[in-house]
Order: structure tokens, then sequence, then C-alpha cells
């Protein structure tokens, strides 16, 4: 009998994993593909191509610690900074954020004056100090002793007398952007790049998601040299060193229980493995198909979640080129986050069309090149470009269908770069188009939402979820929680696998001493 048997090799189970197995437990993971990751993976569409399936770049993780801790280097895993990490074009004009915010804010000051280039300053600053304590808040199971210390700690922090500091953060981040800067090009810079949480920020409480941005200061976003499926390969390599049992190629048919405990999972083949405890390291809602008839209330459950309509739709690029901004020179346009939304009234239009069940006239997009700076993920003299687009319904209104239409949007993503770049349509040479369909077909990302669970406030900290399971403690006794569905949320991230891990841990070790008691 194992102590934890692990349902999916995503990179916050790898993470769960990883800490379990160094703090002696006996732990198997079980993974339905033939390679670890989840969403954080990277495969060859084409031949010479190392493409991601999900995410590209990294930013969360590399604030946690989580990747020294583990020593993730000594198994393989490097960072190439993605810094500057912002590059918004706006015709022959440009803004560029880097991690140094001098240099950013001279950018700012060269195209929007010296004003929005103070107020940036400011901004940084404020929101900047109030995201550490957040982040904090984000590392730890949302208890109300947790909340309450960090946020706490967030309002004495800025002085901001505590309704008012409730209503800036419920607010919408279009209202902060309004009220700190003048100049449109950046209020759309950042207002795309909070928007990439899946919120638009005209709707209430996307303050933060805007506010977020500023902790790109403190440390850049990553990209793992060969693909962002090389931090997965890492924990991957790190779990069997510390002793942990990877089986990729059998998914998880059943999570085992009797008399309302976990026991351990069926797998696709009819073999059982027995453990004292499970960590479902998959969508929440397949965690409540796995469990069948052991919650008994199943169906009103699952309408609670807030899973929503999908967020957007990829494509990989093989190309012979990489974009060429106008009036742009050096690599830093390619190192960085390529945010293409020519101004905030095209991202509402863009969401009107995504809440009405249309698939976007003109897509608002992020581009990334890292093949520009990594020579492992194209072959010599190509490049590897991935085209990310919002927002596309996972359910359309018009009669449409996503296996019809995916070619003729993909080529949207594509015509929305050659509107900033003209000419990079024609280095196309092979394209992979991702769907919200293909999503939740590849990634089992329910309605092709790469949160899983819809990001509003209603579904963060305690209510994430859904507030009962928020401590990542399932359904039935010895079942723990991780990913995307668990607080703090979606995106590279691996806090919630280091909290389930703990959780798991000190369960364990309680429950072992009663029974030697």
């Amino acid at each position: 009998m194992r102590d934890v048997v692990i349902v999916g090799a995503g990179h916050n189970a790898l993470v769960a994993a990883c800490y379990l197995a160094k703090a002696g437990l006996d732990v198997e993971v079980v993974e339905r593909r033939d390679v670890v990751g989840g969403a954080v993976s990277t495969v060859e569409r084409f031949p010479g191509y190392q493409m991601d399936v999900g995410s590209s770049a990294h930013i969360m993780v590399r604030h946690t610690g989580i990747v020294e801790e583990l020593d993730l280097a000594a198994v393989g895993l490097e960072y190439q900074d993605l810094d500057p990490w912002g590059f918004a074009p706006f015709g022959d004009e440009a803004l560029t954020f880097s991690a140094d915010l001098s240099a950013t804010c001279d950018s700012i000051a060269a195209v929007c004056g010296d004003r929005d280039a103070e107020a940036y300053a400011g901004y940084v600053k404020d929101w900047g100090a109030r995201n550490d304590r957040i982040f904090a808040a984000f590392q730890e199971a949302p208890t109300a002793r947790s909340l309450g210390r960090h946020l706490w700690a967030v309002g004495r922090g800025t002085g901001v007398e505590g309704l008012e500091l409730a209503r800036q953060f419920l607010t919408s981040g279009d209202h902060l952007l309004d009220g700190l800067f003048d100049d449109e090009r950046l209020k759309t810079a950042l207002s795309w790049l909070g928007a990439q949480s899946g919120p638009p920020s005209h709707e209430v409480a996307t303050a933060d998601l805007v506010g977020w941005n500023t902790m790109m200061h403190r440390r850049p976003p990553g990209h793992p040299k060969g693909g962002s499926g090389m931090l997965s390969v890492a924990l991957a390599r790190r779990f069997e060193a510390l002793g942990g049992t990877l089986r990729l190629g059998e998914g998880c048919a059943g999570i085992l229980t009797r008399n309302g405990h976990a026991t351990g999972i069926a797998t696709e083949s009819g073999e059982r493995i027995a453990g004292r405890a499970v960590l479902a390291g998959c969508h929440i809602l397949t965690t409540l198909d796995l469990l069948g008839e052991a919650v008994a209330d199943a169906e009103a459950l699952r309408r609670r979640i807030r899973v929503g309509n999908g967020i957007g739709m990829v494509v990989r690029l093989a190309t012979d080129d990489l974009p060429h901004y106008p009036g742009r020179t050096g690599d830093g346009q390619w190192r960085a986050l390529q945010l293409i939304a020519p101004s905030r009234t095209s991202l509402r239009r863009a969401h009107g069309e995504f809440v009405a069940g249309l698939p976007p006239t003109e897509p608002a997009v992020l581009a990334m090149t890292f093949s520009a700076f990594d020579d492992t993920i194209a072959p010599a003299g190509k490049h590897n470009v991935t085209v990310w687009g919002q927002w596309h319904p996972y359910e359309l209104s018009n009669g449409e269908g996503w296996d019809d239409i995916a070619e003729r949007e993909g080529e949207k993503l594509v015509a929305a770069v050659d509107r900033a770049a003209p000419g990079f349509a024609s280095s196309v040479e092979h394209m992979h188009v991702q769907t919200p369909l293909d999503l939740e077909r590849e990634l089992g990302l329910h309605r092709g939402n790469v949160m899983h669970v819809e990001m509003g406030l209603d579904a963060m900290f305690s209510w994430r979820p859904v507030p009962e399971y928020s401590s990542y403690r399932g359904p039935v006794a010895g079942l723990y929680l991780t990913g995307a569905s668990t607080h703090p949320g979606g995106g590279v991230f691996g806090a919630s696998g280091r909290s389930a891990a703990r959780i798991a841990i000190r369960d364990l070790g309680d429950r072992r001493r009663k029974l030697k008691g």
C-alpha cells in the first residue's frame, strides 16, 4: 500500500509529489498521457519544433521559492529571463516594460509623457507592496486566520483606511487605470495584461488583476530552455530521485472509497492501487466524476462550481521569420510578451462578442517568440511562435462548431499579429490550432477554461472551488485536492501543490500518531 496515490502529473501535482516524497512518504503518480506536466508540457508538433501544449511564460512560480527549495536547476531546469517582459506596439511607437523600473518609466515618458511615467512609478511602489502581502496569502491554505493575517498587513502597509482600501480592491481595473494615467495606450497595455487571468478589466474587483503585474518589476517571467514542459520534466526527475514512482500512459478510472474514506484508485487497465490517501491533481469536475456515487450531491455541487464558457484559444506556428514591429531593433521585442491590442475599446468589443457566444471579429492577442533566444525549440533558421487569443467561447451561439471553424479562427490570430507587424503572416509555414474544444479534449480543461474555474472574486481564496473544499481536502476523508481548481488558482504557480502536500503530511502524521496511541 502506498502512502499517497496521486491522480495526474500536472505541475501542481508534481510539486505536491516532490514535497510528499521529500517528507519520506511512499508516493505514486498516475498520468494518462505519455508526457508529464498536463498544461505545462512541451511536445513535437512538427519535425524539429518543440511546442508548448498549454502555458508558455512562467510568472508566479518564480516568486514562490519552489524552484530553489527543490533544487530543480540540479535536475536540468534552466530559466531564461523574459526581460523586457512586456512589449506593446502601437503603430510606429511601442511601450516596453522591463524589470528595471527606471527603464520602463523612460519608455513610458517617451511615448506617453512625463506625468504618466511618474504616475507609473508610484503605481508600482503602491501595488507592488500590496501584492507582496497578497502573494504571501497565496502560498498558504486560505483559512480565515491566514487570510486575516496577510490581508490585515496589506491595510497596515498602505496606510489607507479599511473601507477605502476595500473599495480600491473591489473597483474595476479600468477605473484604477483611469484614475492613475492619461494616455490610452498605456491603459490598454496594462488592461490587456491584467486580463490574462480571464476577467476583463472593466468588470468589478479586477483592480488587483492589473495591480499584480507590478510584481514583474521584482522578478521577470521566465521561459524554461527547451519549452514550458521542462519545468514539469525537472519536477518529475526530482520526484523520482526522492524515491517516488511515476506511471505514464495509465489513466485513473476511479477513486476508490470505503466507509466514506479514499482507499486508492482503479486504473484504466483494471489495476487497483491502494493508498492511505489520494491526491487529485485533475480538474475538480473530473475529480467528482472519478468519485462517482461516493458524492451523493455531486450534481448540485457541480452546478455551484463556476467553470464559465472558456477563455481563449491558441495557435502554435512554425515560421521562417519573427514578427518585425515598425521602428523596432534588437531582440528586446522578441524576448517580451507581445501585447497586441489596439485599444481598450477593441478589448471590450471582443469580450462583448465572447459574452454573446461569438468568436471575436478582431481578437486581441499575446504573441511569444522564445525561439529568438532558445535554439532548442526550432530548427536552425526557423522560429517557433505562440499566439494566444482572448476571448473565444467554448459554446458558440451561432450554430457553428469549433472543428469546422478552427483554421479560420486560427488565421484571425495570425492576422492580428500581422496588423502590428506587417509581413508576419507570410512567414508562417505550419500552424497547429488549439481551440477551446481542443483544450478540453487534450488536457481535460472542462469547457476550454485554462484556469479550470473562473478567476472572479467569488471563486477565489476561501471560495475556490467551493468553500467546503477550499482547504485542499475533498468530498471524502483522505482525499486531497490540488491544481488550478484550488487556491490560488490558474497559471504556472505550484503553490497549490506545496500547500496541499503540507496538509496531507500533517494529516497522515496525525493519523499515524493516533493509531500508535
